[in-house]
C-alpha cells in the first residue's frame, strides 16, 4: 500500500484509458494523482503548476519523447518511463526510472514508494537548513529580543526561544513575529 507521503504525481500516456488504468492503481494503492495528461504539453503544463513530485508517463507523445519532456520538466520532478524493455535498455537519460512493459503492478507500487519516501526526505533536509537572513532581517529579530530582554527580564535565550515558539504557534516566520512584537511593544 502507498507510504502516506503526500507527493504530486502526474500520469502522462497518449492513450487516456491507458493513462487511466495506471492511476486506478496508484490510488488504489494509497497514491494520490493530481493530474491525468494525454500529450506531453500538457503533462508540462501540469508539472509547471505543481511543486515537484513524480511523472509516471510513456516514451513517446504525438507533440514530443520521452527525452525532451525530460528535459523540460521543472527539475523538482523525478520521471519514471515506462516502455518497453528495450526501451529501457537503450535510454539516453540515466536519471530516470525505468520500468519494463507488460507493466508489474508490484513493481510499479514499489518504484513510487520509494521515489516517494526519496523525495519526502529530501525536502525534509531542505526545509532543515536555517534560512540565509540579509543582515536588516537580523537586525529587526535582535531589535525584538533586546526589547523582550528589557521589558520582561529575559536572557537573550528565552526571548529568542519566546519569538520561536510565538513564530510556530502563529505560522509565522521569525522576521514576521519580530516585528509584531515590536509594534505591540512600542506602542
Amino acid at each position: 500500500m502507498g507510504i502516506g507521503i503526500l507527493i504530486n504525481i502526474i500520469v502522462a500516456f497518449p492513450k487516456q484509458e491507458n493513462a487511466e488504468s495506471i492511476k486506478r492503481i496508484l490510488v488504489k494503492s494509497g497514491f494520490q494523482v493530481d493530474a491525468v495528461a494525454t500529450t506531453g504539453a500538457q503533462a508540462l503544463q501540469f508539472a509547471n503548476t505543481l511543486d515537484g513530485g513524480i511523472l509516471v508517463c510513456n516514451y513517446r507523445f504525438v507533440d514530443m519523447m520521452y527525452m525532451e519532456l525530460y528535459e523540460y520538466l521543472p527539475k523538482t520532478f523525478q520521471m519514471v518511463l515506462v516502455a518497453a524493455p528495450n526501451i529501457c535498455n537503450e535510454r539516453e537519460i540515466d536519471d530516470l526510472m525505468c520500468l519494463a512493459m507488460p507493466l508489474k503492478v508490484h513493481e510499479l507500487v514499489q518504484t513510487m514508494e520509494m521515489m516517494s519516501y526519496s523525495i519526502a526526505r529530501k525536502k525534509k533536509k531542505q526545509r532543515a537548513v536555517p534560512k540565509e537572513r540579509n543582515e536588516e532581517e537580523k537586525k529587526l529579530i535582535e531589535r525584538a529580543k533586546g526589547l523582550l530582554m528589557e521589558r520582561n527580564n529575559m536572557t537573550e535565550e528565552e526571548a529568542h526561544r519566546y519569538i520561536q515558539k510565538r513564530s510556530m504557534d502563529n505560522g509565522t516566520g521569525l522576521v514576521e513575529t519580530a516585528q509584531m512584537v515590536l509594534s505591540l511593544l512600542n506602542q
